[in-house]
């Protein structure tokens, strides 16, 4: 199960959304550092979830930035015009 889903991390600010990566980036900091001294993490499957939930957010980040990520209101304008073509 995801850390965050994509509807969650979409309905964030920005500053919200830098807020949880550098507190998900601490974490698997921690983590791993936790690995690396040779203990038992608890849940090894939480540094897989967490390093996607990151990647997720920072791919909204830059779809953000370069204006590409599509809206539901976009889509269906899109989808009209096109049956209205066919």
């Amino acid at each position: 199960m995801p850390i965050l889903r994509l509807k969650e991390i979409k309905g964030m600010s920005g500053e919200e959304r830098v807020k949880k990566l550098s507190e998900l980036r601490a974490e698997i900091a921690r983590l791993k550092t936790m690995v690396r001294a040779g203990g038992a993490v608890e849940n090894p499957t939480r540094i897989r979830e967490l390093r996607k939930t990151i990647a997720r957010i920072l791919t909204i980040e830059t779809e953000d930035r370069l204006g590409l990520r599509k809206t539901k209101e976009t889509t269906k304008r899109k989808r009209k015009k096109e049956k209205k073509t066919k």
